[in-house]
Parts: structure tokens; sequence; C-alpha cells
């Protein structure tokens, strides 16, 4: 995959099926207040689809698949993340493209995971929810859904999805799955991709901006992964942090990756035993990712020498990486690989548009893990 410029060669048509499947799996989109608690609760799938009368006025077919019961999107698991790839892979050659539906507190999350699992995916996958449930008056989830469908339906001439990647749609902006993150905790606009360009405007008309837009092998078959090693950890850095706990972190014999959230373009403070801890782990085989508490910019190590100390130390750059892309990144390649300097080499590389290795140049062409 790579993000390749627009080309007028004419690949072979792709077959459409005319059918978009939509995978409710949970979340704020199908509740509803309970009378007595006043709380939101699920509820039966078959009340969601019921308060989508617009469902018959879209232009492709529609299937469903639901989560029995459904799950709050805090209890996601990367095992419910394999149930979504299976269920995607088993019915890939059915339908043009897969919405999810998904609350919003760890969708960044799946999505990432997604992204990764979904190797070489060729359909699109978008990820969406609401804020408020879809029975209420002022709920943002029938727009999100509706365009939902509408994008994962939508195609070139030749029938290539215009959107081949994992995405998240909510806002009316379509955004890459990988570099999205929650940024309100109420508000309609509740994902921003702080480090990439919106894919799709959706407003009177979908302006997309391709070249924006993973490009894809259409030849090559989509290649599912469901296998995920969870022996990660966040760590964020604080003025004041102690070495006594973070030692206890650095010894768990099962700790094989860290996601290390330092301060500004990648920096750390410049203690003598964090700096011990970090190059005893990475000598042992532990992978430290750089990622910055900034909610949008570039780790840059060499621009500091606190950054450059963290770099001799052992530590890799995140580059403009989100925290819930770097830690699936590093599930998925942990999962794949048992040595830490193939995991680091490609921490280094874009596999499907997840960073962008130099921050003054254009996306540098993907390479699949």
């Amino acid at each position: 995959m790579s993000y390749m410029p627009h080309s007028d060669s004419q690949p072979l048509p792709v077959r459409r099926t005319g059918k978009v499947l939509m995978i409710y799996t949970g979340g704020t989109i199908g509740m509803g207040r309970n009378p007595v608690t006043n709380a939101l609760e699920p509820l039966d799938f078959d009340h969601l689809v019921s308060n989508l009368p617009e469902f018959k006025y879209l232009r492709t077919g529609i299937d469903t698949y639901h989560f029995t019961p459904p799950v709050d999107s805090s209890d996601m698991t990367p095992a419910l993340w394999a149930q979504l790839v299976n269920i995607i892979h088993s019915r890939y050659d059915d339908y043009d493209g897969f919405v999810v539906l998904h609350g919003t507190d760890t969708m960044a999350f799946t999505a990432s995971a997604l992204s990764f699992m979904l190797e070489n995916l060729t359909k699109p996958v978008i990820l969406t929810g609401s804020q408020l449930p879809i029975g209420q008056l002022r709920t943002d989830g029938k727009e999100n859904l509706v365009t939902s469908i509408e994008l994962a339906s939508d195609h070139h001439p030749d029938g290539r999805a215009i959107v081949p990647e994992v995405c998240i749609y909510f806002g009316g902006q379509l955004l890459r799955g990988n570099r999205a993150t929650k940024q309100s905790a109420d508000g309609f606009n509740a994902f921003a991709t702080f480090n990439h360009p919106v894919l799709c405007h959706a407003g009177v008309n979908f302006v997309y901006h391709h070249h924006h837009i993973l490009k894809r092998d259409f030849s090559r078959a989509m290649t599912p992964h469901t296998e995920m090693d969870t022996n990660v950890i966040v760590l964020s850095l604080f003025p004041g942090i102690q070495e006594c706990f973070l030692r206890h972190v650095f010894d768990a014999p099962e700790l094989r990756s860290v996601v290390m959230r330092t301060f500004g373009s990648g920096n750390a403070p410049q203690h003598p035993w964090l700096l011990r801890l970090l190059r005893e782990a990475s000598d042992r085989g532990v992978t430290i990712v750089n990622v910055s508490q900034c909610i949008s910019g570039h780790v840059e190590m060499d621009r500091y020498d606190t950054g450059l100390q963290l770099k001799d130390a052992g530590v890799v750059s995140g580059y403009d990486s989100t925290v819930e892309s770097a830690v699936t990144k590093l599930m998925y390649l942990q999962a794949r690989y048992s040595d830490a300097a193939t995991i680091r080499k490609y921490m280094n590389r874009s596999i499907c548009g997840e960073i962008n290795v130099s921050p003054f140049s254009p996306p540098a062409d993907d390479t699949d893990a």
C-alpha cells in the first residue's frame, strides 16, 4: 500500500455487490434511558433499526450483524477486535463495505487496531456512533450512521472503493482511523486527526481529498490477522516522577514494549536513573516508543539534548503517532515478530498511513509489515 499519486490508468473493474454490512457492537447510539434509574442502557438491536426509516432511501442494500449482548466500549478487548476481523473476513466478498457501530470511548483504539489487523484492506471499514442515543430528539446518530453507510458504498466508476481504509466518521468528517483521537466527551465533533488532514468533508456533497486517501493494490487479497500481544504499557512522564514506581514497571518480566508519553517534541527529565532504566530495558529487548503528550506535532529526538539522550538509551521515535495507534501497532507487531530489532524497524515505518516519518515532507510510501 502507498500514498501513490492519482493515476489516469484504468485498472481492472472491481465486482460490486450493492450491499453494506452494518455491525453493531454497542455504544450510545443503541442505548435508551431507563425510566427508573434514568441511566443509559443498551436496547435491543431491532429498536435501533426501527428508528431509521431513512434506510429505505439509501441506494445500497444493508445487512446487519449484532453482538449479543452489546459491548460497552470501555470493555472492548483484543479478542473482540479479532471477532470483528473474522466477521469482516468471512463476509469480505459479499459486501462493498462495512460500517461498525461502536462506543466512542475506545473507538480510536479499535479503528487503529483494525487498520493493522486487516492487511491490504481494499474496502471501506467505517466506525461511527453517537453522543446521544438514536431515539433522542437531538441525536447525532442518524446523520452519522446514514452518512457512514453512503461513504462505505461510494466508489469510482471502475468499481473501486473511494476510501479503501479503516476510518472514523463523526460530525461531518471522515477521518483516518489510526490517526484519530477522541477530543470531546460531549461535543458532536467528538474526534479529530490533529496530525493528518480530513479524508472527506460531508456537507451537501461529499468533498473527498483523494491525495490524502490510501491507495491500495486491488490485485492483492486482504489478509486478516487476529493475534495481538498485549504486553505493552503506556507511561506518561511528569515532573516529580519517582524511580521506585518506574522500576516495578520496567522489571516486569512479561513487559515487551512501552509507549512513553514525553514532553513537547520528545523530551524527558535528564535523571540518570531514568536513562539507566530505559537503557537496561532496551538492552534486554523491550521496545520503548517516544510519543509526545501534545495532541499535535511530531517527536524530533535530534532537536534537543534531552531527546538525544533518550535516543542513546535505545528509545525509538513514535513520530506523530497517536497513543492509540502506537499501542495497537505494538500489539500487532509483537504478535508477528519475536525479536525487538524487527519490531523497532517497523515502528519507524508507516504500515498503513499511521505516521509521517518526516514532518517536513509529504507522507512516504507505506510498506506492509
